[in-house]
């Protein structure tokens, strides 16, 4: 059974990029522009193997979704990876104590997503 990941980005080129990065048919992709339709979502049933969100949206940014997210009973213990262009130590501290599992920074690679990917839900 494949694992699933929502790819949570206001870029849709962002969005086709990790989807690209993680084709293969190993994984099924959902998407959503932004923090509340993510959330959303996730309330109405979506069981996300991993969540995988930008900080900078629009509505709600990948920090207060982090947050939402980890308020949820259903998927407090969901991995979240950040994939931001923020690189600041202080923006890494924020997510990590909203509860971001990971944080990559912007751009990436196929390669190094799909390692920290599965190191995240195999």
């Amino acid at each position: 059974m494949s694992k699933t990941i929502l790819i949570v980005d206001d870029a849709p080129t962002i969005r086709q990029m990790v989807n690209y990065a993680l084709g293969g048919g190993e994984f099924k992709i959902v998407e959503a522009c932004d923090g509340e339709e993510a959330l959303a979502k996730l309330k109405n049933g979506l069981r996300p193997d991993l969540v995988i969100t930008d900080l900078n949206m629009p509505k709600m940014d990948g920090i207060t979704l982090i947050k939402n997210i980890r308020e949820l009973p259903s998927h407090r213990f969901v991995p979240v990876l950040m994939l931001t262009t923020e690189s600041q130590p202080a923006k890494k501290r924020e997510g990590q104590a909203a509860g971001a599992s990971g944080w990559i920074v912007k751009p990436f690679t196929p390669e190094q997503l799909l390692k920290v990917v599965g190191m995240m839900i195999r």
